[in-house]
């Protein structure tokens, strides 16, 4: 039931997704990659800069608090791409804070690639493993990106629907990194 729920959401966030260089380059019984790309008006540091402070661009709709703005990521090895999930009080409940990791930094090579280990959203309850490798790289008219998350091991989504269904929320995410940083976010 609750995968079914989270295949219908994920599913309407696909269609809801902004076009982008965006597509799912394999998929079979074991897992799936996908691959987004998309050249932004900015410098290889300028990128870099903003991809390490995901709590601007990233979208809330992708989050378990409902606000980007608890999102953070520590660049280096072992480091955390995290979310803060506040604490509410009122007269009769205390809720404490929690929190959700994400991805872990594998590896951390400033303005050429960051690399984390981790499944993402709903894969997040899954055995399977992904790798999200995130490159730049200097192109005309500014920064090459590409996001290439390789996911595999055992799961109990379908692996066709789930496959698109990541793609479009990381060609969102994508998209919303080249609009922060073409809307002047990170100068």
């Amino acid at each position: 039931m609750r995968a079914g729920l989270i295949l219908s959401i994920l599913s309407a966030t696909l269609s809801a997704s902004p076009p982008a260089a965006a597509e799912v380059i394999a998929k079979d019984a074991n897992g799936f990659t996908t691959r987004n790309t998309q050249v932004i008006a900015a410098t290889p540091a300028q990128v870099w800069l903003a991809l390490i402070s995901p709590g601007k661009w990233w979208s809330d709709d992708h989050t378990w608090s409902g606000d980007a703005a608890n999102m953070t990521l520590i660049p280096q090895g072992g480091g955390c791409f995290c979310e803060t999930i506040p604490g509410t009080e009122d007269a009769d409940t205390v809720q404490p804070s929690g929190s959700a990791k994400h991805m872990e930094v594998m590896q951390a090579n400033p303005h050429k690639v960051l690399r984390m280990r981790g499944g993402l959203g709903p894969l997040q309850s899954e055995p399977a493993e992904g790798v999200l490798t995130i490159t730049m790289q200097p192109d005309e008219g500014g920064t090459k990106v590409v996001f290439e998350y390789v996911v595999g091991g055992p799961m109990r989504f379908e692996i066709p629907v789930i496959a698109l269904a990541v793609d479009g929320v990381l060609s969102q995410q994508l998209a919303g990194l080249k609009a922060y940083l073409e809307s002047g976010g990170a100068t």
